[in-house]
């Protein structure tokens, strides 16, 4: 092998960086759509955002399985919702809903980045010791793990929100997070 080839296979991806990179393009997203729309979202559910991420999930499948898009949003607009929503539910998870909009700009984006750096720092955890698995896998696994932890999601909340032996909402929430994250990294960057 060229020592150019060598040098290219020895070089590995910064994730966190790219991890970070692309928290910042959701974030900006959730940014303008709080100047649209103020914490509209306060009034939601819990069990609401986790149909609202499910219907999400569901589009990427469809888009992934037929090849085909019928409204001119794709994949990775479908992605940055579920990251957006998560962190959104992870914050209705810890403030509970509101009847109205109880919080302004800048305490939705404190508590937003609150709950990045937290998807960040499990990120970081897992990567370590998953040795970075995401990287191998397909796009469409990340959308079918997805809609499991949205199903998983659903039966805890059917549970009233008690798990016997799992994880929690809230770990599902950052697990949803993450793999949206892992899948605009391989659009963005690649494998």
């Amino acid at each position: 092998m060229c020592e150019e080839c060598e040098n290219k296979k020895n070089l590995k991806p910064d994730t966190n960086v790219q991890f970070e990179e692309i928290i910042r393009v959701c974030r900006a997203l959730f940014v303008k759509k709080l100047q649209d729309y103020g914490a509209a979202w306060r009034i939601m559910r819990p069990e609401s955002l986790t149909d609202q991420i499910f219907i999400k999930a569901k589009r990427i499948r469809s888009i992934e399985t037929k090849g085909v898009s019928m409204i001119d949003e794709d994949i990775e607009s479908e992605l940055i919702g579920i990251v957006n929503y998560g962190i959104i539910a992870l914050i209705q998870l810890e403030q509970g809903f509101s009847d109205t909009v109880d919080i302004d700009t800048d305490c939705a984006m404190r508590k937003y980045d609150k709950y990045a750096d937290a998807a960040l720092e499990l990120m970081k955890k897992k990567n370590h010791d998953y040795d970075e698995a995401w990287r191998g896998m397909r796009t469409s696994s990340y959308t079918d793990l997805i809609l499991t932890k949205i199903n998983r999601t659903k039966q805890i909340e059917s549970n009233d929100g008690k798990a016997e032996v799992s994880e929690g909402i809230d770990a599902n929430y950052m697990d949803m997070i993450n793999y949206a994250v892992f899948g605009l990294i391989k659009i963005k960057y690649g494998d």
